[in-house]
């Protein structure tokens, strides 16, 4: 049956206007229509039609750090070990709630190794043409250089070879991108050089693959994004240098800003000395002050920012894309930045041109909130109803 929205405001995230009086006919799973009520047709006999005065309409949101088969919260990292099948059903809870709160693209970042291929590819294969769940573009598992990360979650590399290794086979197991873990052994030191990641960069990029890397330190930061992977994850020290390369080369950076909001929260919602101690509540709030100039400074130098939550590999919630806009703009964008960060920027990631975007002939994948996202983020909180 057709459904005609009436009366609405759009959130396109190009601007920091909305545009106002719109009405939008979804057929199927298709926008058949939209532009301002007054050029609306005549609704069908079978249209049914939603008063949507008042409500914002705000594309299907893109979480562009996440981990779908973890759960999150204050003991996120000892989940990773659990069950298979209880990995699998918490993938399934996540995919539901996100859905609910706007979010309807899903770039999982790593998950768990099992039965030798990465959870996250067979989460993203079940969840193929089902409008009850969001779309999937899934790395593999994370490859890091030996002993840094628990073997249990990882696949290890002790050198230049094996990590092209592992690249291939994360590849060849069907990953949509490969996801390289740049920090320690030693915090100072990337654990490989500019050029051995030159080197698997131009091996997915043959292949058509993307290549990210968490970085949550400068040197490996700075060897990924000369080795030429395609985003930064999580970014939270960068300089003034490194920026203007990012911005000249079009990577990304996802900051997950969240998950250090979080952290802080649960000083007050535990009793986990991680949280609570003195020292470690001031190292929080170091580390929170500079992330937040590490995007000040990417804004400022025009590198592409795209919103994640790094919900499940991290502490944030799958339903928590509203967190992680709020926090954006606390760094530095102007509301309507963060939402396009929040949409079409992460769509753009992706390389699908129809996700985080509302227009005629392209997908149903928007919901509808009270309150204006583009001027107040927490407007995002306040979902009435999901397309």
């Amino acid at each position: 049956m057709p459904t005609l929205y009436r009366h609405a405001a759009i959130a396109h995230a190009t601007g920091p206007d909305l545009v106002l009086e719109q009405s939008v006919l979804v057929d199927g799973d298709v926008i058949q229509w939209l532009g301002h009520d007054d050029d609306a047709s005549e609704p069908g006999a079978e249209t049914d039609i939603i008063d949507a005065a008042g409500a914002a309409i705000v594309p299907g949101m893109v979480d562009a750090h996440s981990h779908l088969t973890g759960p999150g919260g204050a003991q996120w990292v000892t989940r990773f070990d659990d069950p298979t099948d209880v990995l699998l059903g918490v993938a399934e809870d996540n995919g539901e709630s996100a859905l609910r709160a706007g979010t309807r693209w899903f770039r999982d970042v790593g998950a768990p190794r099992r039965d030798d291929r990465a959870l996250s590819l067979t989460v993203r294969d079940a969840w193929i043409g089902r409008r009850d769940r969001p779309y999937v573009r899934a790395a593999g598992t994370w490859i890091a250089k030996n002993d840094v990360l628990p073997s249990s979650i990882c696949v290890e590399a002790a050198d230049a070879d094996a990590l092209v290794a592992a690249v291939q086979q994360q590849i060849d197991d069907g990953a949509d991108l490969v996801k390289l873990y740049l920090d320690g052994p030693d915090k100072d030191t990337s654990p490989w050089t500019a050029a051995e990641i030159e080197r698997v960069t131009n091996l997915a990029h043959d292949q058509g693959v993307a290549v990210t890397a968490h970085a949550t330190v400068l040197p490996g930061a700075r060897a990924g994004v000369a080795g030429g992977v395609d985003c930064i994850e999580h970014g939270s020290r960068l300089d003034a240098d490194l920026v203007q390369d990012m911005a000249a080369r079009g990577t990304y950076v996802v900051p997950t800003l969240a998950v250090l909001a979080s952290w802080a929260s649960f000083g007050d919602t535990t009793s986990m000395e991680r949280f609570t101690d003195p020292d470690n509540r001031s190292t929080i709030a170091e580390r929170t002050d500079v992330a937040y100039e590490s995007v000040r400074l990417a804004r400022t130098a025009g590198v592409k920012i795209a919103a994640g939550t790094d919900f499940g590999g991290g502490s944030a919630r799958a339903n928590q894309m509203a967190w992680e806009v709020e926090c954006l703009v606390a760094a530095g964008l102007e509301p309507h930045e963060a939402l396009a960060s929040a949409t079409w920027v992460g769509g753009d990631l992706l390389g699908e041109p129809d996700a985080g975007r509302v227009r005629e002939g392209g997908p149903a994948d928007f919901f509808l909130v009270h309150g204006n996202p583009l001027s107040d983020p927490s407007a995002l909180w306040r979902v009435w109803r999901v397309s």
